[in-house]
């Protein structure tokens, strides 16, 4: 069945308002910001699609989902089919359509950009992802026969589990080693529950044990065993390193060791797998309750930060950035959260030093005002001091979101894996394979801190060529 609907009748449809919790209210609490199309919505939504033959949408998508198709299947109203559809190629469509880029990726490339907004591709995945799992008939792709080949994953998060995804299809036998006590890396500990409901990673990862996969907790691969163990005595035929990027990076500024100062990956992971933001467990993080936080950076961490700093108890959150908000690598709807929860922007803003109150607290951020000059090698215009702007930003609380670099590791302990200069994993951009034979690397531990769906792209990438060296043992 095609859409019923002339191209000229679908470009009259405005794209569809994704309902969300009113600001006041969903500042205090940890519950899903956007809550998601019903049916009638997500059609409206499907009909909109002009089934171009072009598919420039899926071009744009990182892990190659057939967005035209599974758009057709809600259009007939065959949201479990569509959910099929998705997960031919994406493991994870509840995750992805609630935190992916999609604004620079798929609808990023949808003719629709052209005259008016694109089709709202995000929402209408995360709506048949969701009605699978609410309709408990999660469809699970075929399995091939067992090939008798054991490939060991480091690491959890989003490359990790969508190679596992893919090796597993292919008839491997797939265990994913993960250091931290509970599976999904920085879904679990790095994104937000009022983003990305942590009831929903864990339900995509029971859906990938149903498939074959096998998870272990709290390896530490480094010191509970290492790389070439793995490839000797506990017999596994090929390694992918997908440990991403999660060593903060600091500002090496003065007052940084005081207390009440933290990074993004600290703060996050204390929040979101300790507990903060529950009564019923010892608080473990500061006590900002009633009090003035500071973040540093402008991504979507920073905005993760401050935005969850309002919700175990800030009383004012300022985002504390070096450019204009123009220049700012956060999503644009992210942005528009934090705004509308009373989250303060003060742009072209640089931090000079955090104040101590005599007793080893911070109590301040001195700060200098910038303008912007000539662009630098990010292409971004570079940011210029004003002289004599110093000025002091009052904070009991300061959280460090600028950026991770890779953790090192699994790098430290095998000797004959080349890294960078910057200490992440050397890999070939094509068949992500290492200097060491057997062993692959992708994600964050190999281009840097980035996107969910970035990192999933370079996990199919990874499974696809490990396939092929089990096959044919050609390195």
């Amino acid at each position: 069945m095609s859409n019923p609907l002339p191209a000229k009748e679908r470009m009259k449809i405005p794209r569809q308002h994704m309902p969300e919790q009113e600001p006041e209210f969903r500042r205090a609490n940890f519950e899903e910001v956007n809550l998601g199309l019903d049916a009638t919505l997500a059609k409206q939504e499907a009909l909109r699609c002009l089934q171009c033959t072009s598919q420039h949408c899926f071009i744009g998508c990182p892990v190659g989902v057939k967005v035209r198709e599974f758009i057709d299947l809600i259009v007939e109203g065959d949201y479990l089919g569509a959910a099929a559809k998705i997960r031919e190629d994406n493991v994870l469509p509840a995750v992805t359509g609630r935190v992916c880029p999609q604004e620079e990726q798929c609808e990023g490339r949808c003719v629709l950009t052209k005259k008016g907004e694109a089709v709202a591709v995000g929402y209408l995945e995360r709506f048949v992802a969701d009605y699978e799992r609410t309709h408990g008939k999660v469809g699970l792709p075929p399995r091939a026969p067992a090939t008798g080949r054991k490939v060991a994953i480091i690491g959890s998060g989003p490359a990790g589990l969508s190679a596992a995804g893919d090796l597993v299809q292919k008839g491997h036998e797939v265990v994913v080693m993960e250091a931290l006590h509970e599976i999904g890396g920085v879904l679990i500990y790095g994104i937000p529950e009022f983003r990305l409901p942590k009831d929903i990673v864990r339900q995509e990862v029971d859906t990938m044990r149903q498939m074959g996969v096998e998870f272990r907790t709290n390896v530490v691969v480094g010191k509970t065993v290492t790389v070439d163990e793995l490839l000797s005595e506990e017999g596994y035929d090929a390694v992918f390193v997908a440990t991403g990027a999660g060593l903060p990076i600091f500002l090496n500024i003065p007052g940084e060791n005081l207390c009440g100062v933290y990074s993004a990956n600290e703060f996050l992971t204390r929040v979101n797998l300790m507990k903060a933001n529950r009564d019923d467990h010892d608080q473990p993080v500061f006590d900002c309750r009633g009090k003035d936080v500071v973040v540093i950076g402008g991504g979507n961490t920073a905005m993760d930060a401050v935005r969850t700093s309002l919700r175990v108890g800030a009383r004012n959150a300022a985002i504390v950035y070096r450019r204009s908000e123009q220049e700012m690598p956060a999503r644009v709807e992210e942005v528009k959260h934090a705004r509308e929860e009373g989250v303060d922007f003060k742009m072209l803003t640089a931090p000079l030093e955090f104040l101590d109150d005599g007793k080893g607290w911070l109590q301040g951020v001195r700060c200098q005002t910038m303008e912007l000059g000539e662009p630098d090698a990010s292409g971004r215009r570079r940011p210029v001091p004003i002289a004599g702007s110093e000025h002091v930003v009052p904070a009991s609380m300061a959280i460090i979101a600028v950026g991770n670099g890779g953790n090192p590791l699994v790098q430290a302990t095998t000797p004959d894996l080349k890294t960078t200069r910057k200490g992440y994993i050397e890999a070939d951009p094509n068949s992500l394979r290492t200097s060491k034979k057997g062993v692959f690397a992708g994600g964050d531990i190999v281009t840097g801190g980035a996107t969910v769906i970035l990192a999933m792209g370079a996990g199919r990438q990874a499974a696809k060529s490990i396939h092929e060296y089990l096959e044919t043992g050609a390195w």
